[in-house]
């Protein structure tokens, strides 16, 4: 009579008959177990068991440091700096570090999808890749090809080469590239300014590493600005100092940032009168011949350093003695932040902060303010920034119906543009969209069709810096086999161009995304080297640089032939109905709120509140005392483009007349990490178009703050009533 075998029991036979063909031919070692990982797909140059390390470049940003990535068992383990890269010489920061959490992201699409319940339902069907381009090649042909746009966001310099191939063969309407990041960075104006300044369309670089005296209005050079990985690295290099000398910072801002927290001083001035703060150093400088003879006395003749006391909160003597430390040391630089040019007139309070750096002679010389050298000659640059004023036209555009087909890469207007720009409504206005986002962000939401495009460890591409002290060209490649259906949008466009032929297969005649960047790139190549030996040599190193530093003096424009002039700015809102200034920033670890989808970023504590997971508004302790709430009081935070709800902080590093509150929070889509986190202060933003400078006046709005009586208690790695346990999103 045969036993009946239970499941457990079959179970239990497995796990030995499992066991045994493990352990059969091998000397069985009783002190240790081994594991056996399985491949993705198994690399040619990899044994198993062994670590291989691939070069790239990081794109959690547009600052584009080089990164060495392990890899073992087919999977990345992880990312570290490149030792070798000029940027960041083996630094790297938090955001970098937890790409491999956009690799491994359980809310990945895993193939292309078509969305059939209308948009925002999010019903989607897969695709195969062949259906999905030959869905969009045939709305390309039955299109006009002058309704076609394209939004991109954080595009690496490959992309943007072949996308504005791509769009200009096709007919199509000028490509616009635009983040919330950029905007808060001041990338655009501070490129437009340098063009206007400088006749040249090109970042300026501040040269801290060789500086004894900085002076930041409102750089926050050692958190998210421009490259902070670069600047830190110079910052660190300054503090060193020769011979002793330390160097010496002097932060102007509203609110203390860490940045401010590592300065000599912070200066705790009112928002928006940073350029006639940098006026009246630069009026007692050559009026008291601070720093010798000067020809620079007409550029101050409009100024009064008692009417700048008075905007700014900064008293007369206090203006003097900073002046002294200014000129006090033989190398000098003034750095104007994003905040400078969002109040409105952004050029003019560009002009009165680089005029210090003129009027002590410090354009182009160490420990001043350079030009990059110019890449561009061989077709290599950094992708453009378009002005929030260009988006706001793309905006009006899709509204009347001339836009019939939008692309969308890296951009999530729906999130990082205010409510009230109308983006949404003007986007149902548009017959078909089409996002190429890996994630399901806000904007992907609402499209037609989502191509997603490879996660950076997946891609290949290059990058063009636009801030290095020399040329860099970062290589970027994948240190992994894709992991999920996806392909890499160059790949996408090159297909289309093939299969609508015509000028575009002309202009884009590459079979594929390799093919494409070994040709492009070879234009470093050395003679007597093969192509092979290039090409292996791109890619061991992580993309080409020169070995010395190679910078532009910059050229003086006619800008600083007349007298500077700079009112204090107004927001327009009414101070009795709203007393308060907003202060925004971008988070440390979420920036604009890109890096919201990963739990890493989440959990990691802001550096000078230790709040994670939510989103907090900073309040002066009196201030906080006048309006009747404290720690963990909710508040309803209203300006006169809408409300959103914060948690109170009470901060004592803040003007009484400020409140801030960081940028990255709020998500409605964008994976379980980032759906339901805190509120987007965005939406309290007023959407009008500086006329100076086309960007959008983010540093201008005022608000008011009203207690709604309920509390909810801030993750905080610190608290005054005891240890708070962090706790993440209830998935």
């Amino acid at each position: 009579m045969s036993k009946r075998v239970t499941r457990r029991d079959f179970l239990k036979m497995s796990a030995v008959t499992a066991a045994t063909s493990v352990v059969s031919g091998c000397t069985v070692n009783l002190q240790r177990t081994e594991y056996l990982e399985s491949y993705v797909e198994p690399p040619e140059e990899g044994l198993p068991g062994e670590n291989l390390w691939y070069a790239s470049t990081c794109r959690q940003c547009a600052a584009g440091c080089g990164i060495i990535v392990r890899v073992g068992g087919g999977r990345a383990h992880k990312i570290e700096g490149n030792p070798l890269h000029p940027l960041n010489r083996g630094k790297l920061c938090a955001r970098g570090q937890a790409a491999l959490q956009e690799l491994y992201d359980p809310d990945r699409l895993r193939n292309a999808v078509r969305q059939t319940g209308g948009r925002g339902t999010q019903q989607f069907e897969p695709l195969y890749w062949e259906d999905a381009l030959a869905l969009l090649a045939g709305k390309l042909r039955h299109v006009d090809p002058a309704t076609v746009a394209f939004l991109g966001g954080n595009l690496s310099s490959h992309l943007w080469l072949v996308v504005k191939r791509f769009m200009k063969a096709l007919g199509a309407r000028k490509p616009e590239v635009y983040t919330l990041g950029d905007e808060l960075e001041g990338r655009q104006a501070l490129i437009r300014g340098g063009e206007q300044l400088f006749g040249v369309p090109a970042m300026p670089i501040f040269d801290i590493a060789h500086a004894d005296v900085v002076f930041s209005f409102g750089a926050n050079f050692l958190e998210t600005w421009l490259s902070p990985v670069y600047y830190s690295r110079a910052y660190a290099q300054m503090r060193r100092g020769q011979l002793g000398n330390r160097g010496y910072v002097v932060q102007f801002e509203p609110r203390l940032s860490s940045t401010a927290a590592s300065a000599d001083e912070w200066v705790a001035l009112r928002p928006g009168t940073e350029g006639l703060v940098a006026l009246a150093l630069g009026k007692i400088i050559v009026e008291e011949g601070l720093g010798g003879d000067s020809p620079f006395t007409a550029l101050y003749d409009q100024v009064s350093v008692a009417e700048v006391a008075g905007a700014s909160g900064v008293p007369a003597e206090e203006l003097e003695r900073l002046a002294r430390i200014f000129v006090g040391a033989p190398g000098q630089v003034a750095i104007p932040g994003g905040a400078v040019t969002a109040h409105g007139h952004g050029t003019a309070a560009s002009m009165a902060v680089h005029a210090l750096n003129h009027t002590v002679a410090q354009l182009g010389q160490p420990g001043g303010v350079y030009l990059p050298v110019e890449a561009d000659v061989y077709g290599f640059a950094p992708p453009p920034v378009s002005t929030y004023a260009d988006v706001c036209a793309l905006i009006e555009d899709m509204a009347a119906g001339r836009v019939k087909l939008l692309l969308i890469h890296g951009a999530n207007p729906l999130f990082e543009l205010p409510v009230t720009a109308g983006f949404g409504e003007a986007l149902a206005n548009v017959p078909f969209v089409v996002s190429f986002s890996p994630t399901i962000d806000e904007t992907a939401a609402r499209a037609d069709l989502i191509l997603p495009d490879h996660p950076n460890l997946e891609g290949w591409g290059y990058h063009v810096p636009a801030v290095a002290d020399r040329l860099v060209i970062s290589g970027q490649q994948p240190v992994i086999q894709p992991l999920y259906d996806t392909r890499a949008t160059v790949d996408v466009l090159l297909a289309l161009a093939q299969e609508l032929g015509g000028d575009l297969s002309r202009t884009l005649p590459w079979p594929n995304e390799v093919e494409f960047l070994k040709e492009v790139t070879a234009v470093w190549q050395e003679t007597g080297t093969s192509a092979e030996s290039f090409w292996a040599g791109w890619r061991r190193r992580g993309g080409f640089w020169s070995e010395s530093e190679q910078v532009r003096a910059p050229s003086i424009s006619e800008q600083f032939d007349v007298p500077l002039a700079l009112t204090a700015p107004g927001s327009g809102d009414d101070p009795v109905d709203y007393p308060f200034h907003l202060h925004l920033y971008p988070s440390i670890s979420l920036f604009d709120g890109r890096g919201a989808n990963k739990s890493w970023l989440q959990e990691t504590p802001d550096p000078m509140t230790t709040v994670s997971w939510q989103t907090w508004i900073e309040i002066h302790p009196h201030t906080a005392e006048r309006l009747g709430v404290q720690d963990n009081d909710i508040v309803r935070v209203i300006s006169p483009a809408g409300e959103v709800e914060a948690i109170v902080y009470v901060y004592p590093g803040i003007r009484e007349d400020v409140v801030a509150m960081p940028v990255g929070q709020g998500h409605e889509d964008y994976g379980r990490y980032a759906q339901g986190q805190g509120s987007n202060p965005v939406r309290l933003l007023v959407p009008t178009a500086d006329e100076d400078t086309g960007t959008l006046p983010w540093a201008a709005a005022r608000v008011q703050i009203t207690p709604t009586g309920r509390r909810r208690s801030l993750a905080r790695l610190e608290s005054p009533e005891g240890v708070t346990f962090l706790r993440g999103p209830e998935h």
